[in-house]
């Protein structure tokens, strides 16, 4: 009973100085460094950024030049489109097409995806904004709805009872339409805080596209045209302030789609696949062009710029993964693992070991050996034990030399 009690509080304790040292030793260390503000200039063809510096921020382009302030607003008119009215400075046109401060306000938008809001579990249950309701502002629904292989389903919030006459009159606009139930992607943006509705997309059975949404009171539905083998992984509904966009897909490939209110089709987007449950994609758009940025999974980070007429590509500009520092380099040889219980890739909460160093283990098993040898009894005898010290002997080393120095 002893012994069992022994090995309990050796892994104990081996789990609780694996999960606290790593954190403490990166804190210590200070964070990763950040890469610079960066944007495609629609004056000057060229990727600019803001980067800070001890004497304050410098802005340069990729040609090598250096801006001041004044410059830097104007090479970016869309986006400081607020300090050029103020200064009298913004411009009648860029790159021969006519531009005005109501365009750049109502054609400019910022869009974001993070792998935290791909890889989560959603209630199965949405709110259905009335598209069509001849008020200025939006409100909230008085009942959700649901899909599974019978149809749709809409259940009063109030009674939790089934509304069966709603309920019937979307299944069978759905299914006139050539929706087989049930759907495989549902995505909406159901909240008021936003100045139009459009409602949801989504994906049938067999992979289909439909956009679904409620007309004063009555369902609206339209089959989507995909191109011939094209699957839909991940739908983001955008209703920009501009309308010009209906929503961003991603394939299973990878592939960056844009549908377009004018034509209501899709349109690739010319960047390398881009993986949304690994990587993080940022879009800072103007009536001209994107910026997008793809933040990898290895921490570099690579921008382009896209056309918004035909989204082919205009620019690109990479930054590469951080170098490991010396502290990063010296952890290789002090943890043998680290143990985590959440991740910035999703909202699960659970025990995960990473990072697993042979470096590290190796010199363990020597400070074991070296502990059974000064101890002088027989390794076998004492396993727990040499265990313990094989997982924690580093661990307590190291924490010894960071909160003595405090």
């Amino acid at each position: 009973m002893i012994r069992i009690s022994k090995i309990l509080l050796f892994f104990c304790v081996t789990a609780l100085l694996a999960w606290v040292l790593p954190w403490a030793y990166g804190f210590l260390g200070g964070a990763a460094p950040r890469t610079p503000f960066t944007l495609y200039s629609s004056v000057s063809g060229r990727f600019v950024w803001l980067e800070s510096s001890e004497n304050g921020p410098t802005y340069h382009d990729a040609a090598g030049a250096t801006f001041t302030e004044r410059e830097f607003d104007s090479l970016l008119p869309f986006f400081y489109y607020r300090q050029l009215v103020a200064d009298n400075r913004f411009p009648d046109s860029v790159r021969g097409v006519a531009v005005t401060p109501r365009m750049a306000q109502s054609g400019s938008f910022m869009f974001r995806s993070s792998p935290r809001d791909l890889n989560t579990t959603g209630a199965g249950i949405y709110p259905m904004l009335e598209s069509m309701s001849g008020r200025v502002d939006l409100e909230t629904p008085s009942d959700v709805f649901r899909i599974d292989d019978r149809g749709i389903t809409f259940i009063d919030c109030a009674t939790n009872a089934v509304d069966t006459e709603k309920s019937a009159a979307f299944t069978e606009m759905m299914r006139r339409k050539g929706f087989e139930f049930p759907a495989r992607v549902i995505a909406g943006n159901p909240t008021t805080r936003k100045e139009y509705d459009e409602g949801f997309f989504l994906t049938d059975r067999t992979g289909g596209l439909f956009h679904l949404k409620q007309t004063v009171g009555r369902p609206y539905v339209r089959a989507v045209p995909l191109p011939e083998g094209l699957e839909v992984a991940h739908i983001h509904v955008t209703e920009f302030r501009g309308r010009q966009y209906y929503a961003l897909l991603t394939d299973t490939a990878g592939q960056l789609y844009v549908l377009t209110t004018e034509d209501y089709a899709l349109h690739p987007v010319e960047i390398p696949p881009v993986d949304l449950r690994q990587e993080g994609l940022l879009i800072v758009g103007n009536p001209l062009d994107w910026t997008l940025r793809v933040a990898a999974a290895d921490g570099a980070e690579h921008y382009y710029a896209i056309d918004s007429r035909d989204f082919s590509r205009l620019a690109e500009w990479h930054y590469p993964a951080p170098a490991p520092s010396a502290l990063d380099r010296a952890a290789r040889w002090v943890f043998p693992f680290r143990l985590e219980f959440t991740s910035t890739l999703d909202t699960a909460v659970y025990p995960r070991l990473l990072d697993f160093s042979a470096r590290a283990l190796l010199l363990g098993a020597l400070l074991a050996t070296a502990y059974c040898l000064l101890r002088r009894n027989n390794p076998l005898r004492l396993w727990p034990q040499t265990l313990f010290v094989l997982l924690f002997g580093i661990y307590a080393f190291i924490g010894l030399l960071l909160f003595s120095k405090r």
